[in-house]
């Protein structure tokens, strides 16, 4: 009983060394995605190019609700026989800008998507040449972190491979 005692406090042993040394293989990095994300040209860039695309947008729907506007006064004016005619046009022209809008916020939203995974491939790609450039087996978001030392951060280094276009 002693003796196999022995052995199975040998096998926890040997078996705890090769697990330390397992995980001393391991190099572990951590990312701080938000400012990668938001320091990046292609972000701004494209934060740029939505910006004025929601201001032509809005500048598009300021005028049809301004034609609406206008035509409602003129509607208010009409007597009861004129408004029973016209009533359809307004009602069209509300119809179609919900339907602007709708198509709008749509389009925005989906090229917004896009763009965002378009970015956080390049960010992912980023990480992944510098993660084997210095041989690091994992990195980690900083947002899922309760602890980060700060000499385990590399975003600087991910963010020099961006701004280098991904050639390292």
């Amino acid at each position: 009983m002693k003796k196999s005692g022995m052995v199975l406090m040998g096998l926890v042993f040997a078996l705890m060394m090769f697990l330390g040394v397992a995980q001393a293989a391991d190099k572990l990095a951590y990312v701080d995605l938000t400012k990668i994300f938001s320091e990046y040209g292609k972000t701004k860039d494209y934060d740029k190019i939505l910006s004025d695309k929601e201001q032509l947008y809005s500048t598009e729907r300021e005028k049809k609700v301004n034609e609406i506007k206008s035509a409602n006064e003129k509607f208010n004016l009409l007597s009861d026989k004129e408004k029973e005619s016209k009533k359809a046009d307004l009602e069209a022209k509300v119809k179609s800008l919900q339907e602007y809008d709708r198509q709008k916020q749509t389009d925005l939203r989906k090229e917004q998507d896009e763009k965002m995974k378009e970015i956080l491939k390049d960010i992912e790609e980023a990480v992944k040449q510098v993660s084997l450039k210095e041989g690091y087996t994992m990195v980690f978001n900083d947002r899922v972190l309760v602890y980060q030392s700060k000499s385990l951060e590399i975003t600087s280094q991910v963010m020099e491979v961006l701004n280098k276009g991904g050639k390292k």
